[in-house]
């Protein structure tokens, strides 16, 4: 018998954010623990900003959640204001690129509700007085937003939880944590509990109580500084006059951020080379306590706010707070299951734990009672990061995270730190031929191929320099062929009695015959998309899976769920086994002179020799060409690959990288894991109904996708889109007239069709005519495609 259905540990913003939810959908036997008191670790010094600026969905939406809780639904039920200040806010700017960013994410907002408005130079200073407006070219206005008393906020959620049934232990420090008979055991020093579920929603103590849950929770403590003026005399008279707050206002190229306090104002700067504290375990004794000042790192930053709003300098300083926040390697909370241990939940992580605090715990609550997220979680789920996110990772990219909380987050960024973690046995080839590369959940990619060794790619949300190599790469994989390191795939070989069964009701599609290759989506209880699996079946008793590179844990995760009962094994291959892609025209002449195997049909897996090599090939293409995936032992990858090689120089082979698959798979309307498929849509939402056998089959979300289907309007369409000097990447919106009417998941030039193309949700189906796309503001006419442009009927990979 359990003493709670779970226990959280932590009483911050998260974590009373949590139990006040859980609360809200019905459990009863909820039990918080706190070493100290409420809001001790991050969550009593933090500024309180709330924002709804954010790069995707999901992120607005917990911020969002955020601002509806402090300022509406919490006062409402407890009587008592949370000290929410709807002040508004903006962004400034004097970087043309920035005010790309700001385009797209008012763009984005638009589809999500949220609307932001862009600012001119003239309209900055209408909004906020005190600003000059030297060098500004431009910025973006967010009218909802504000701030909040963090204490209060936290304070209104733990007494409303406990009002519905939900237990507090304060200064009841947690000593131990272990899983005993299906149970999560809680040793504390006031007692023993037991309970179902296990939450680590410890924020600065993340990576100990994770420690604890053996688990790898990839977070860091970083200290951040801000300041309190005194009196303001420019502010002091605002208020003489009755007029509103001052809006926030950040500097994102300054990196700093400034909000009225009473009469004063509050000035936060982010230094560029942030300052990592106690990442191998937070002193026993620290509980709601500061560093000292440290202004002299940050000066520089706080003379450009001055001379941005010289009324900063009016006012002596008066109180400076220094503490610590916990920042993960992207900069995004830590939300969801963890890895490889049953019913053991994370939400932390957070370096807005108050701006995200709110929302997070609902959203976590939703996943934990419903068993799935009520959004796509893949920006926030724990296990975005693997066990290669060791120490050396964390502190690196929390630095680099801490150091660009103002950097411009572009389409197709590759940040620096932290790389070189996993390596496939091609890497050192790659580089050789010139592979400018990128990561993929550690493993380090080809993006595409440069002609003079050393090149970077340009950051920018416009056409980059890599647009006419990898059109070259593409026209060699149309017209000649071309290899490519396909080596990041997560990789998984399901062995036993039971095989063929378990893949037939893994997802939404039969498991294909021996020696043949399938593709099924394993669904969420609510019908999402929750995993793709590319299926090769070996035999009646084995069969090889593969999926994207970002769902390695994620699938081990589920396919171990999903195999209780059958008597299956499941092993992860991934670090195993390398993969090259042959592809183009002339890869069957390349492969039939190194091999006196028969090459099969299209859609068809052998185990062949390959140049006496032993190789499982997969007669299968994501590029929309006849070619192969050859799967190979990582120590025979690197001589395999150079037989290919030499074997293509008559037909002049080439190679491709991430970005012309990417190209060419839009062509074809293939969807793609992560972007066009997540939890959020069922696979007959993203019209992959081909893709579905329910008749005579149960299986994970059957009927809920199929009920679904009767009262959803999302419909999934390939458009091409009006040329011009942007290509879309995702997040656009959709519009038809003045109405927004869906929002492109993924986009890209077509070099081999010569048109640009975008994948795109219409929330209202019947929507088809009359399109725009919404590109960095411009708006761009979109036509839905009947039919992929490129080789529709699929006569090029059935050569």
């Amino acid at each position: 018998m359990s003493d709670a259905q779970v226990i959280i540990i932590g009483g911050g913003a998260m974590g009373c954010s949590l139990l006040y939810h859980l609360v809200k959908e019905g459990w009863r036997d909820v039990l918080l623990l706190e070493k100290n008191d409420l809001t001790h670790g991050s969550t009593w010094h933090a500024a309180g900003l709330c924002t709804h600026f954010a790069h995707n969905a999901p992120i607005q939406e917990l911020r969002a959640t955020s601002v509806r809780l402090y300022r509406d639904i919490l006062p409402e039920e407890t009587g008592q204001s949370c000290g929410f200040h709807p002040s508004g806010a903006m962004r400034i700017t004097r970087n043309p690129e920035r005010m790309d960013e700001f385009r797209h994410v008012a763009g984005l907002s638009a589809f999500t509700g949220y609307p932001l408005d862009i600012l001119t130079p003239e309209r900055i200073v209408e909004l906020h007085p005190l600003t000059q407006l030297d060098g500004l070219i431009g910025g973006i206005y967010e009218p909802d937003d504000g701030h909040v008393d963090p204490s209060l906020a936290t304070n209104a959620m733990a007494q409303i939880a406990v009002q519905g049934g939900g237990t507090i232990k304060r200064y009841c420090p947690v000593r131990a944590i272990r899983r005993e008979d299906s149970l999560w055991v809680v040793e504390t020093e006031k007692g023993t509990f037991q309970a179902e579920h296990v939450v680590n929603a410890a924020g600065t103590w993340g990576f100990e109580i994770g420690q604890m849950m053996g688990v790898n929770v990839p977070s860091v403590p970083v200290l951040h500084q801000y300041l309190v003026t005194d009196k303001v005399e420019a502010v002091a008279e605002r208020q003489a006059q009755g007029l509103p707050e001052l809006p926030i206002i950040r500097d994102p190229e300054e990196s700093w951020y400034v909000r009225q306090e009473r009469d004063g104002l509050i000035l936060g700067p982010y230094e560029r080379e942030a300052q990592v504290w106690s990442p191998d375990g937070v002193p026993e004794e620290f509980g709601a306590d500061l560093m000292p000042p440290d202004l002299d790192r940050v000066e520089h930053i706080i003379a450009a706010a001055m001379a941005r709003i010289p009324a900063l300098g009016e006012g002596g300083v008066k109180t400076v707070i220094n503490g610590p926040i916990t920042f993960s390697p992207d900069a995004n909370p830590l939300i969801g299951p963890a890895h490889g241990v049953e019913n053991a939940w994370l939400l932390t992580g957070s370096s807005m734990g108050v701006m995200e605090g709110g929302g997070a715990g609902k959203f976590l609550s939703h996943w934990m009672t419903h068993g799935a997220p009520p959004m796509d979680a893949l920006a926030v789920d724990p296990r975005r990061f693997g066990k290669w996110a060791d120490r050396d990772y964390r502190i690196a990219k929390a630095v680099e995270c801490f150091g660009l909380q103002f950097g411009v987050h572009y389409p197709h960024e590759e940040r620096p730190a932290g790389r070189d973690l996993r390596k496939s046995p091609l890497h050192d080839l790659m580089i050789e031929r010139g592979a400018v590369m990128g990561a993929a959940y550690g493993w380090e990619r080809p993006n595409w191929f440069a002609d003079a060794p050393g090149a970077e790619a340009e950051e920018t949300f416009r056409r980059a320099n890599w647009f006419a190599p990898v059109g070259q790469e593409c026209k060699a994989v149309a017209e000649r062929v071309a290899l490519a390191d396909l080596s990041v795939f997560s990789k998984f070989e399901v062995t036993g009695p039971d095989a063929q069964l378990f893949v037939d009701q893994l997802g939404t599609n039969r498991a294909p015959k021996p020696g043949r290759i399938g593709l099924t989506h394993a669904l969420t209880p609510t019908g999402g998309v929750l995993a793709e699996f590319s299926v090769a079946a070996l035999s009646q008793t084995q069969a090889y899976l593969t999926s994207a590179a970002a769902a390695e844990e994620m699938d081990f995760d589920l396919l171990r769920a999903r195999a209780r009962g059958m008597d299956v094994e499941i092993v992860n291959r991934t670090e195993d086994l390398a993969v090259i892609g042959l592809m183009g025209p002339k890869s069957r002449d390349v492969l039939a002179a190194l091999t006196d195997d028969d090459l099969g049909l299209w859609l068809s897996v052998q185990e062949i020799t390959v140049a006496g090599v032993p190789v499982r090939a997969l007669r299968v293409s994501y590029v929309g060409e006849l070619g192969w995936e050859l799967h190979v032992a990582r120590d025979h990858a690197m001589a395999l690959f150079e037989t290919l090689e030499t074997a293509g120089q008559p037909y002049d082979i080439g190679l491709y990288g991430a970005y012309a698959a990417n190209a060419m798979r839009l062509e074809k309307g293939y969807r793609a894991w992560g972007s066009d498929l997540t939890t959020e849509r069922s696979p007959l939402e993203a019209a992959l109904g081909y893709l579905v056998r329910p008749a005579g089959r149960d299986f994970v979300g059957r009927d809920a996708m199929l009920a679904r289907q009767g009262n959803a309007p999302w419909d999934m369409v390939l458009l091409e889109i009006e040329g011009g000097d942007v290509d879309p990447f995702h997040a656009h919106s959709l519009w038809q007239g003045a109405r927004s009417v869906g929002v492109v998941t993924s986009g890209a030039y077509g070099h081999r069709t010569s048109k640009v193309l975008a994948l795109a949700y219409l929330r209202d189906a019947s929507a088809r005519d009359g399109l725009s796309v919404e590109i960095l503001g411009q708006r761009r006419a979109a036509r839905i495609q009947d039919c992929a442009p490129y080789d529709p009927d699929n006569e090029r990979m059935k050569q």
